[in-house]
């Protein structure tokens, strides 16, 4: 009797995390319909951490790129804009090749931005100072007009400018201020 009831509380359990986080991706969406919201997308799966030993940021060969399973998250996030409908002003994309793929694969067309460029690790960590000036900058001069702008990034930067922790592929809508208004995990 015992183990019945902690296996029907664990599924309670369950459910209601599951079903809360539903709410939670539709409140976002919601959120994302109403247009002038910054989405931060961090770069769909790409396996390992960091970049290879003497990466170049123009030659994807030598970067950690998207695997098959970060390619159909992309072609998903794009899919899932569509079905709800999130009007998008534009696209900026960090200069790594997994995050120019995830905007492709998302979105077909998007400009490249700097500021938006990994700053997890040397040498690229000493830019963060003045990317995130960039960023604010832009962010701020930015006009909508009832659309969004989506930004394909890198884990460094979104915690850097919203304190969240997204996972690949997760989206992150928030105000101009960059205060966090919902999450959307895509795996």
């Amino acid at each position: 009797m015992k183990n019945k009831i902690i296996s029907l509380l664990a599924n309670l359990f369950l459910f209601f995390l599951f079903t809360s986080q539903i709410n939670a991706s539709g409140q976002a969406w919601n959120l994302a319909q109403e247009g002038n919201k910054i989405i931060l997308i961090r770069h769909s799966l790409a396996p390992g951490g960091g970049d290879p030993a003497g990466f170049k940021v123009d030659d994807c060969k030598t970067q950690r790129n998207l695997n098959r399973t970060g390619i159909n998250q992309s072609k998903k996030i794009g899919k899932l804009f569509k079905k709800n409908k999130v009007p998008v002003d534009q696209v900026l994309s960090s200069q790594w090749c997994r995050c120019k793929d995830t905007a492709k694969f998302a979105f077909g067309e998007y400009k490249e931005f700097t500021a938006l460029n990994s700053t997890f690790q040397s040498p690229f960590d000493k830019n963060e100072v003045k990317q995130l000036k960039d960023l604010y900058s832009y962010v701020k001069k930015w006009n909508g007009n009832g659309k969004n702008l989506v930004l394909i990034t890198h884990y460094s930067i979104i915690t850097a400018v919203t304190n969240a922790v997204p996972s690949s592929g997760e989206i992150v809508v928030a105000d101009k201020n960059f205060k966090v208004l919902g999450t959307i995990q895509t795996d």
